[in-house]
C-alpha cells in the first residue's frame, strides 16, 4: 500500500468511526434514512395480515406487516378522497385545510401550509412521485423535484382489456331511493363497470407507476430520497389481470349479512348514515347477490394486482441494498364498504368499513417491528411520525397529529386517544362527525346529532348491527363521546 493510499484508507477509516460513535441525531443529519411511502386508493383493511374477511392474497403487504409495525387501528380523517389525503400530507385536519370536498385545492384554502413532501425537499431530499399521492386533479407541483403536476400515468396505446359486466335482473328500487340521476349514466360508463387485462397489465398506468419507482430508487439510490408511490387500486372500476381474478371464487364470498341489494338504512339507524344513491358502484341500479359477489372478486383481485406491483418496488429495493436506511410506509386513503347496507362506495360513510384504513410502517431501527399496535392512531398522525423519524424541523404552521414514533418502540405502550372522521355533504358544511374511543364508535349527523346519532360497541358487534345510542343504559358513554366531537369541531373551526 503506498503511502497515499495508506493516507486516504486511514481517513476514511477514522471518518466511518466517528460517524459510529455519534449520537443517533447526529449520524442521521450525516446519513438520513430515505422514505418510501406507498398509498393506495379506497383500500380498506382487506389485507390477509389485517384478517381479511375474504381471505385477500396479499403477500408483499403482509411480508412488510412483519416486518415492521402494523396499526390496526388506524383511522383516516375524511371518507373521500382529497380530503382526506390533504389532510395525511399536510398534518391538519380537514376543518384546518378547509378541503371538504374534491374540487377544493389546499393551496386555495391555506397556501401557508408545508405539505410533507414539500418539506422533506426543503431539508434537501430529492422528493420524487409517481402515481397518485395528492388527489390526482391537484397534485402540489412544488413539492416535487421529479415527477410533480396533476397529470399521472396514461395507460399505453392498445392496452387490451375485456369488459365483464354481469347484470341479472335485480329488484326495484324501495321507496326513497334518489332515482338515476342524468349523470349517473356518465358516472357508471367510467366507474361501474369490472375490467379484466391481458398477461400482468403491461401498459396499465399502475403497472407505470412501480416501474417509474423502481426507476427513482435506481437513479436516487445515493441520495437521500422521499419517493411518493400511489396505487390508484382498487379504486373503481375494479380492475386487474386474469390471473388475479383467478385467486377468487366468486360463489365463495359470503355476504354480508346486512347486505341489501339498494341503500338501505336499518331499523333504528338515522336516515343520514346512509347515502341513498351509490357512488362508485352499483350506481343508480341494485345489486344481485350474484353480482355482488363478482364485484367484490374484482375488488379483491384488484387489491391482489396492487400488492404484487408494491412487491415489485419493495424487491427493488432490497436488490439496491436501500432496505436498511429506508423508511417504508404503507397506507390508503380510506375505506370502502361493499354492500354493508347496500352501500358500495366510501362517500359519507362513517361506519368502520368507511374510515378504517391499513397503516404499515417499517422503520429498519424500530425496536418494534414485528409487532401489532391495537392502540388508536390517525392518519395525520403520519406527518409528524416522520418528521421526527427523519430529525427534520416541523413546519411553521404546525402539525396536529401526535409523532408514533414511541408506538414504533413499544406497539403497546399507553395512548389514550380518540380518532376522528368528518362527513360533508356540500363541500362546506359539516353535516357528520364519528368519534372512535377506545372499542366504541359514536357518530352523530347534523348539529349537535338533531338529525341523528349512532353508537356501536366494536368489540361485540363488528359489523355494526345495533345501533344503542337511543338505548338508556348507554347515555352516559353518548353525552361523553359527543362532548369529545364538539369539543374537536370547536377546536378546529
Amino acid at each position: 500500500m503506498t503511502k497515499a493510499n495508506r493516507r486516504q484508507f486511514l481517513a476514511q477509516a477514522t471518518s466511518a468511526a466517528a460517524v459510529a460513535a455519534l449520537p443517533r441525531s447526529a449520524s442521521a443529519a450525516i446519513r438520513p434514512p430515505n422514505v418510501l411511502f406507498l398509498m393506495s386508493d379506497d383500500m380498506r383493511v382487506e389485507l390477509g395480515c389485517y384478517g381479511s374477511r375474504f381471505r385477500a392474497q396479499t403477500p408483499n403487504l403482509d411480508a412488510l406487516a412483519s416486518r415492521g409495525v402494523r396499526f390496526d387501528r388506524n383511522f383516516c380523517q375524511f371518507p373521500l378522497c382529497n380530503p382526506s389525503r390533504s389532510s395525511l400530507l399536510t398534518g391538519q385536519t380537514p376543518l384546518r385545510t378547509q378541503v371538504l370536498g374534491n374540487r377544493t385545492n389546499f393551496r386555495d384554502t391555506r397556501p401557508d401550509l408545508t405539505s410533507l413532501p414539500q418539506l422533506f425537499k426543503q431539508h434537501g431530499y430529492v422528493t420524487a412521485r409517481t402515481g397518485k399521492i395528492f388527489h390526482d386533479i391537484y397534485d402540489d407541483e412544488i413539492a416535487w423535484t421529479v415527477g410533480g403536476g396533476t397529470k399521472l400515468q396514461q395507460p399505453a396505446a392498445g392496452l387490451e382489456h375485456k369488459k365483464v359486466i354481469p347484470r341479472p335482473p335485480v329488484p326495484p328500487p324501495p321507496s326513497g331511493i334518489v332515482p338515476p340521476l342524468p349523470q349517473d349514466n356518465q358516472q357508471a360508463a367510467h366507474s361501474d363497470q369490472i375490467l379484466v387485462l391481458e398477461g400482468n397489465g403491461e401498459g396499465h398506468p399502475e403497472n407505470l407507476v412501480a416501474e417509474t419507482a423502481i426507476e427513482y430508487l435506481r437513479t436516487y439510490r445515493d441520495k437521500p430520497f422521499f419517493i411518493g408511490c400511489g396505487f390508484s387500486k382498487p379504486h373503481s372500476p375494479p380492475t386487474a389481470p386474469q390471473r388475479f381474478f383467478d385467486l377468487y371464487d366468486p360463489k365463495k364470498l359470503e355476504l354480508t349479512p346486512d347486505f341489501a341489494a339498494w341503500p338501505t338504512v336499518p331499523d333504528g339507524f338515522p336516515k343520514a348514515a346512509i347515502r341513498m344513491r351509490n357512488a362508485d358502484l352499483f350506481i343508480g341500479r341494485g345489486a344481485s347477490p350474484t353480482e355482488a359477489q363478482e364485484v367484490i372478486r374484482a375488488y379483491l383481485a384488484s387489491i391482489s394486482w396492487a400488492d404484487w406491483n408494491i412487491g415489485r418496488v419493495l424487491r427493488e429495493l432490497d436488490v439496491l441494498g436501500l432496505r436498511d436506511n429506508t423508511i417504508v410506509v404503507f397506507v390508503a386513503d380510506h375505506g370502502y364498504q361493499l354492500g354493508e347496507k347496500g352501500k358500495w362506495s366510501k362517500a359519507g360513510s362513517l361506519f368502520e368499513m368507511g374510515t378504517r384504513v391499513p397503516l404499515i410502517i417499517h422503520d429498519p431501527r424500530a425496536q418494534g417491528n414485528g409487532t401489532a399496535s391495537v392502540r388508536l392512531v390517525q392518519s395525520i398522525d403520519i406527518y409528524s411520525t416522520l418528521v421526527d423519524l427523519c430529525h427534520l424541523k416541523p413546519p411553521a404552521s404546525g402539525l396536529q397529529g401526535e409523532s408514533l414514533t414511541p408506538l414504533l418502540r413499544r406497539p403497546h405502550a399507553p395512548w389514550d386517544r380518540a380518532a376522528y372522521s368528518i362527513w360533508s355533504e356540500d363541500g362546506k358544511t359539516i353535516h357528520g362527525i364519528a368519534v372512535r374511543k377506545d372499542h366504541w364508535r359514536y357518530a352523530e349527523y347534523g348539529p349537535d346529532g338533531v338529525n341523528g346519532r349512532m353508537l356501536f360497541n366494536e368489540q361485540s358487534d363488528p359489523l355494526e348491527m345495533s345501533n344503542l345510542a337511543e338505548d338508556p343504559k348507554h347515555a352516559a358513554r353518548c353525552a361523553e363521546l359527543s362532548t369529545l366531537a364538539r369539543k374537536y369541531i370547536k377546536q378546529n373551526s
